[in-house]
């Protein structure tokens, strides 16, 4: 959900202190909090902003004191209060929680869904919908670790015991290291949290059943990795194939050379120590070829620790193991197992080059489209006998090169081309023609003219129309010149410079709005007043000289270059 950055944050405001006990006293209720609790989890001093989502989904999202996002709400008018890692942090037991393995998690903050095959301990009776938060699994009777995930369970829990299921167990909306998170101090995750005996027998219960019917540990291993690396890439071009536990373990083990000759580079190295289950997801997996099948995987390998020493056997890296977590010290990229691989495209490559994709495809549908202003002239007066009795149609109203091409058809059609000069036109030879475009006190001196002034001078006799297209509006068709919006920079008291803008309502903006964007965007003081003079319009200052955050403004609405004329600073 907030994978990406958060559009539309509006500037956070204090909540008022009758709104914050109505919001504490729903949480208290939804929740099933002591007062005091609800003192904790919603402080004085709360704060409101609200958001959209890179889906366009609006939403309100409620910051502590110190900056930290506490709570949010998702949807037009939402009341669902959703807590943040941050509140959960404080409260662990808020939720019912879900537990995952380690190497799941940074999956999870990558923005994918939780898999029915990642969870590894759940309570009894959750209901699709049901609001969880996600921890990572810890091998420890009566301790958890902290809450890294909230979302909404995507099936009841009962379909989590089934054996062999499959698809999403959890929606997720937030995790730890999301953007959403990085609004508040991005602190690492509390230490593991001691469960109430309640909570502790009923996880304690769902675990020994699974061991019992499955009669199988479930590590963080090539099965439950799969799950969710399938979901996240983009397309995947790997045909429907068996593979026997052997081809798995040399397709292991040609991924490690090729994240080791590619992808670990000196600079990534230093990233060493770190766990081997973060090893294997972040370097290992990626690193298959791109044609690997997205069944899940099954090799010779008891473990993705008998693996990694396998590897470690043959000089390829070394582990060392603290406190029971099995840890990659080193590798040798150097190694001439390393030096002799030779490099394929792997579902990193695949993954990055669909993510660019995405971006584009993202950009070129956030890319603002230009409006489509198009002067029109419509016969009137002097002008409407020529268009009668040439034959052309009255009642239409013509673009510029539409009065080029009908003009050059009534010159032709009469052999009105100068013999001499085909850029001249004989007018005096065509007494309509005369009469039409010259001035009505001396037409006869008027022989000769050029095809754009005699462009010039039918349109000039001609009524003037323009209309405006823009992306998402009926198109809009008045009476009258349109003239460019005028941005210009006028010193005042002196040295004192102001910038006025005038004649932008013909462009879709309004005054108030326009003041308000380029007050943000400029960083000055705007006033708005209407414009002298027997025009309707209304005119917005911005203090200093501000032609090019104006014009830069303009063009982000989407106004085209040539429909801003500037003047006193800048680029006209």
């Amino acid at each position: 959900m907030f994978k990406k950055p958060l559009g539309n944050l509006k500037t956070s405001a204090p909540l008022r202190n009758s709104d914050r006990r109505k919001l504490k006293q729903n949480i208290i209720q939804a929740f099933s909090l002591d007062p005091d609790v609800g003192d904790e989890l919603v402080p004085d001093g709360l704060l409101s902003a609200k958001f959209k989502t890179h889906t366009d989904e609006p939403g309100v999202v409620y910051l502590g004191p110190g900056g930290d996002p506490l709570w949010f709400t998702l949807g037009i008018g939402s009341e669902d209060m959703i807590p943040t890692v941050y509140t959960l942090w404080k409260k662990p037991d808020l939720l019912p929680f879900l537990s995952t393995p380690s190497a799941v998690i940074p999956v999870l903050v990558g923005g994918a869904d939780l898999m029915v095959p990642g969870v590894v301990q759940h309570p009894p009776s959750l209901q699709a919908g049901q609001l969880v938060s996600i921890t990572e699994r810890i091998h420890h009777l009566t301790r958890i670790g902290p809450p890294l995930a909230v979302g909404h369970m995507a099936v009841d829990s009962d379909v989590l015991s089934e054996a062999a299921a499959k698809g999403k167990a959890v929606f997720v909306l937030h995790t730890w290291n999301d953007h959403l998170f990085d609004m508040g101090h991005k602190g690492n995750p509390p230490d593991p949290w001691e469960m109430r005996n309640s909570a502790a027998s009923d996880e304690q219960a769902i675990e020994d059943k699974d061991d019992t019917d499955n009669n199988v540990s479930k590590e963080p291993v090539v099965d439950v990795l799969s799950s969710h690396l399938e979901q996240t890439r983009l397309d995947d071009p790997a045909p429907t194939i068996e593979l026997t536990k052997e081809d798995v373990s040399s397709i292991l083990h040609d991924a490690l050379l090729q994240a080791m000759k590619t992808t670990l580079s000196s600079s990534q190295i230093s990233a060493l120590p770190m766990p081997a289950s973060t090893f294997y997801s972040t370097y290992i997996l990626p690193s298959r070829p791109a044609q690997s099948p997205s069944q899940p995987l099954h090799s010779s390998h008891k473990s993705l620790a008998y693996f990694l020493k396998s590897a470690e056997k043959q000089g390829l890296l070394k582990l060392k193991e603290i406190k029971s977590e099995l840890m990659v010290f080193s590798v040798a990229p150097s190694h001439a197992n390393v030096v002799a691989h030779r490099p394929y495209l792997s579902l990193k490559d695949v993954a990055l080059r669909n993510e660019k994709r995405g971006q584009r495809e993202e950009e070129e549908r956030t890319r603002v489209r230009e409006l489509e202003v198009t002067e029109l002239w419509k016969p009137h007066l002097q002008s409407l006998k020529f268009f009668a009795d040439a034959g052309f149609d009255t009642s239409a109203r013509y673009t510029y090169t539409e009065i080029k091409t009908l003009l050059d058809k009534y010159v032709t059609d009469r052999q009105l081309v100068n013999a001499h000069d085909q850029s001249y036109i004989n007018v005096g030879a065509d007494e309509l023609l005369q009469t039409t475009i010259c001035k009505s006190d001396n037409p006869a001196n008027m022989e000769f003219f050029k095809r754009e002034q005699l462009i010039e001078r039918l349109s000039d006799k001609m009524q003037s129309w323009y209309k405006i297209c823009a992306e998402g509006r009926d198109p809009v068709l008045k009476k009258g010149q349109i003239k460019p919006i005028s941005v210009v920079v006028k010193i005042r008291q002196g040295r004192k410079a102001t910038t006025l803008i005038t004649g932008f309502e013909p462009f879709f903006l309004e005054a108030v709005t326009l003041a308000e964007e380029l007050k943000t965007r400029c960083a000055s003081s705007t006033s708005v007043s209407p414009a002298p003079g027997k025009s309707s319009g209304m005119e917005v200052l911005v203090q200093g000289k501000q032609i090019k955050e104006v014009t830069e403004f303009l063009a982000s609405q989407g106004v085209p270059k040539r429909w801003v004329h500037t003047e006193g600073g800048g680029k006209k």
